[in-house]
């Protein structure tokens, strides 16, 4: 005798959110919108938080010693595409006064993309993730990501129309067409 058994129904899509329903009714969650879809992910580690603060510290204190613009952290939402939206929850951002005039800070969803995105990676994150984050922002229109790797201790440097650029130990971390003068040697972002 021979079973048969049913095809598989198809899955139902899933529902897509825009970017305002996601910031309207995910903004609690540890979450990111991408095209269309929430994705929750693990909340960070200690080593993490400290390494955002520290690089946040450096890069906020540069840039407010210079009057340069503003710098944001935990996971400050970054819309990188439309129809269906993605909503990325960058690390550490940099907005100069030229994307981003000075005044109120604006509540929500930011109307333009930042110049700066630094992105540090997790143990939990793949690195096919980490590289969908980067592009998702360069095509966004940020400058520049940096990617700072806790297992590695290394800083990897991305721009759209350059070679990534890795970054080890006693070398200086500058970026210089953005933040003039700031410097930072790798290592002491992972002491």
């Amino acid at each position: 005798m021979i079973t048969l058994t049913a095809p598989p129904s198809p899955t139902t899509p899933p529902t897509l959110v825009t970017a305002d329903e996601f910031t309207a009714n995910y903004g609690h969650l540890h979450a990111e919108l991408v095209a269309g879809v929430v994705k929750e992910y693990p909340v960070p580690t200690s080593k993490h938080g400290y390494i955002c603060l520290l690089i946040g510290r450096l890069l906020g204190n540069h840039v407010e010693a210079h009057d340069l613009g503003r710098v944001m952290s935990n996971d400050s939402w970054v819309k990188t595409s439309s129809n269906p939206d993605t909503v990325l929850g960058a690390d550490i951002c940099y907005f100069s006064y030229e994307r981003l005039p000075r005044g109120p800070m604006p509540e929500g969803l930011l109307p333009v993309a930042p110049e700066l995105v630094v992105e540090v990676r997790s143990p939990s994150d793949r690195w096919m993730d980490i590289f969908g984050k980067m592009t998702e922002y360069l095509r966004a229109g940020v400058s520049v990501v940096v990617i700072l790797d806790t297992k590695t201790e290394t800083a990897s440097v991305y721009r759209t129309d350059e070679l990534q650029r890795i970054l080890h130990n006693s070398d200086v971390l500058t970026i210089d067409d953005l933040l003039p003068g700031f410097a930072v040697v790798v290592s002491r972002l992972f002491a």
